[in-house]
């Protein structure tokens, strides 16, 4: 029998944890009975009762395991973990907050049965605040520059083939970009639009900070989008330079005006000064990133397992 991975990275999901682990049960059960199950929960440092409450779904299930990293390392690294210690031979990838509809599990395992080796679920559209809506439509327009394929509403739900999963779990990079990952492996995709569900559990964990941490890895990491930006904007603004300049020489020699204005003298210092420090700032992100790979140190560290391991 074949058997199928969920992979659910956790961070302050108690109360959600045990239903959605239930509803994927009894739907692998009622419509997916010649599948064998296994549940990874990763524990992402939560500081609340989501590892008890793993703890004791991996005492009562067999197909229940948990994985506990020694912090917070973030939703990512929770991911790569999964896929590193997964068996399945095809894992899905969820949120643990009831937010992603278990139903289209159905259609994703169907797909993946039809010789799909990449099932996505994307956000056609979801219940969530209008900032939230708000701030995801501007951040995926500005991810589709930089990937063309990736859906306008995002996605974190998706199903991975067995060498799909392998692949992913081999990237051996630090401040990674899941769906550029996913996008940049090129296997077969399918892409199924759904709608993101309200959280009615708990509060979102997604704060600015990871979000612009998130959009930057996403500019940074999948594209050269940035230094093609620098590259163009240095070519641009020494064209007008050397334009204005000429300009200026001309009134001044051929027509004896004076130069005159202090207004365009202080605008272009602040045009220029505030590229150069974007362009440096730019140049910094790289550089850390740089920095931050040769140091080579692990991706996440793993404080405790829970559950039945194969050895």
């Amino acid at each position: 029998m074949k058997k199928i991975s969920f992979i659910l990275p956790v961070f302050r999901n108690e109360g959600s944890i045990k239903i959605t682990c239930s509803q994927i049960e009894a739907l692998i059960k009622e419509q997916h009975g010649s599948l064998n199950l296994e549940i990874l929960l990763v524990n992402d440092g939560s500081d609340d009762g989501s590892w008890n409450e793993i703890l004791k779904l991996c005492d009562k299930h067999d197909f229940i395991k948990g994985i506990s990293f020694s912090r917070n390392f973030g939703q990512v690294p929770a991911i790569i973990a999964g896929t590193q210690h997964c068996t399945g031979d095809a894992a899905v990838i969820m949120s643990a907050d009831l937010q992603d509809p278990v139903s289209l599990i159905t259609e994703m395992i169907h797909n993946w049965e039809s010789g799909s080796e990449i099932v996505i679920g994307f956000r056609m559209d979801r219940e969530d605040s209008a900032i939230a809506n708000l701030t995801s439509s501007i951040f995926y327009r500005f991810m589709k520059i930089a990937n063309p394929q990736i859906p306008a509403g995002g996605f974190d739900f998706v199903l991975l083939d067995r060498k799909a999963v392998d692949v992913f779990a081999r990237i051996d990079e630090r401040n990674r970009f899941f769906q550029g990952d996913i996008l940049w492996m090129g296997f077969n995709i399918k892409f199924i639009p759904y709608k993101r569900l309200k959280r009615t559990i708990g509060k979102s964990q997604w704060s600015f900070s990871k979000k612009l941490k998130y959009f930057i890895d996403g500019s940074l990491n999948t594209s050269y989008l940035p230094i093609r930006f620098m590259s163009v904007a240095g070519i641009v603004v020494a064209v007008l330079g050397f334009l204005y300049a000429l300009l200026v020489v001309y009134l001044r020699l051929i027509n004896n005006v004076p130069f005159k204005g202090y207004a365009p003298i202080v605008i272009l210092l602040l045009v220029i000064g505030g590229m150069i420090m974007i362009m440096l700032g730019i140049i910094g992100e790289y550089l850390w990133r740089i920095y931050d790979e040769t140091r080579k140190r692990p991706v996440y560290l793993i404080k405790e397992k829970a559950g039945k391991w194969e050895s």
